[in-house]
């Protein structure tokens, strides 16, 4: 290999792994003397000195700082073979250093790549020159990508890991979100829009709080954008992700009651000594309150740093009526107290054996003795209360599995007759509502209350 061409090799390397070029010179005259060193078989890291002319490509070598007569070619071919493996490896390290201080500095943004495989769950994808994983922990649930596909992602770390750089990418991180509203925003991108919160369920749903730094500008609907194209193609880009974006308010009862959307909210109480928030809604909203599987109550706990429980005005009232009734029969304890500690946010005998006597003492003006025992009685009654309400929710499922059982008995032609007629009845009300995609596999998450003339024409089937 003539000089020209060793330096067309070294440009066209230095280019395509992005690694600078006397770097690359460097590791040339590095090697060069480990073969010398090979060569006259010394351990002396200084008695050789290399020199690369970068325009030339001719190698000046010396030796005590002398020129050494003998050429390179005749060092011998265990010297030539120590300065491929020496020249190999350096080139190999510094494309690693490349590559992590290039991706290093893309932490936190996102990147498109190929994906390549799958090994033990993990999925491997080819990004530029380098190649990322994507652990299972970090891809979205149900996700499922092909040799060759597209895959866009966002850079959670990248680490030195012994002989490999390792680029760590997410699609499920929160940011991911995020980085694609500021792709899809420019307002978010310009900060005139800031997301103030954001709480997610990879490949289930988002909730995102936005607010406007422009009066002129609504925070809503720019994310949205016209006929909602801006939140399509993120939600297209997370395969059918919901997403809801949430008005941002610094009242956190406004907050929270935004959170909460589609569910209309009743009332909110606050209980800022347990971070608690007790939001109250009609029995009609309650299941679009809560969420599938409590999902959109827990999603905006989340997004709102605060507690949320979920309850009827009958929960709710029953609950203060409770807090009153244990409350008041002690001596030194009036309705006033009681008052006052329902503006608080205590709006129940399990608040009260929460909080705890100081809060009580500094907040009611109270003596110890009293204090402690309304902490005492709350106590007990929170005790009473708890194994009242696992009574009903056992009741309750009880009654479900056997409602569930008399519609599948009566779907398939079974005799009902010896059945308790009240679930007998509901089960041929609720037959109707089997989901016949399934074939009758499936009843109603929530069975509806029936009438008092559907009642009867059920007892009427039932001969009762």
């Amino acid at each position: 290999m003539n000089a020209q061409e060793m330096l067309r090799i070294l440009d066209s390397i230095a280019r395509d792994r992005n690694i600078d070029r006397s770097v690359l010179i460097s590791d040339l005259e590095q090697a060069m003397v480990s073969a010398a060193r090979k060569s006259f078989n010394t351990l002396d890291a200084e008695e050789f000195t290399c020199t690369l002319d970068p325009l030339a490509g001719t190698f000046e070598l010396r030796r005590h700082g002398e020129p050494l007569e003998m050429p390179p070619e005749a060092f011998g071919r265990i010297a030539a073979q120590t300065f491929k493996q020496v020249m190999i490896q350096r080139f190999r390290d510094d494309e690693r250093a490349s590559i992590q201080e290039e991706f290093g500095k893309r932490i936190g943004t996102i990147v498109t790549g190929t994906a390549q495989r799958y090994d033990k769950g993990v999925l491997i994808v080819t990004i530029d020159r380098a190649e990322a994983v994507m652990l299972r922990n970090e891809q979205i649930p149900g996700e499922q990508f092909m040799p060759g596909d597209r895959v866009r992602a966002l850079i959670l770390d990248v680490k030195d890991v012994g002989s490999q750089v390792k680029i760590y990418i997410s699609r499920a991180h929160p940011d991911f979100i995020r980085r694609l509203f500021e792709v899809e925003v420019p307002e978010v991108a310009e900060r005139i829009i800031e997301i103030k919160a954001m709480a997610r369920e990879a490949g289930y749903r988002t909730k995102i709080a936005v607010s406007s730094i422009d009066s002129k500008v609504d925070a809503v609907g720019a994310c949205v954008g016209v006929r909602g194209s801006r939140i399509k193609n993120i939600v297209d880009e997370l395969n059918g992700e919901k997403i809801d974006i949430v008005r941002w308010n610094e009242s956190s009862q406004i907050l929270i009651q935004n959170a909460l959307k589609p569910a209309e909210v009743q009332e909110i109480s606050l209980c800022f000594e347990l971070g608690r928030a007790t939001v109250v809604v009609r029995d009609d909203q309650l299941s679009l309150a809560i969420g599938k599987r409590g999902q959109n109550v827990r999603l905006a706990a989340r997004l709102t740093g605060w507690d949320v429980d979920i309850l009827t005005p009958e929960e709710f009232t029953r609950g203060l009526e409770t807090l009153s009734e244990t409350l008041c029969s002690i001596e030194g304890v009036n309705e006033e107290m009681v008052d006052r500690l329902a503006a608080l946010g205590m709006v129940s005998v399990f608040d009260i054996e929460e909080v705890g006597e100081e809060v009580l003492i500094s907040e009611l003006e109270i003596s110890e003795e009293i204090a402690a025992a309304m902490v005492e009685r709350c106590a007990t009654k929170a005790k009473e209360v708890a194994e009242q309400q696992q009574r009903e929710k056992e009741e309750a499922e009880r009654r479900k599995a056997e409602e569930e059982e008399a519609a599948r008995r009566l779907l398939a032609g079974e005799d009902v007759g010896e059945m308790d007629p009240d679930v007998a009845a509901a089960a041929i009300l609720g037959a109707g509502s089997l989901d016949e995609s399934t074939g009758g596999a499936e009843t109603m998450s929530e069975p509806s209350t029936p009438s008092e003339e559907e009642d009867a024409r059920a007892r009427e089937i039932l001969g009762d």
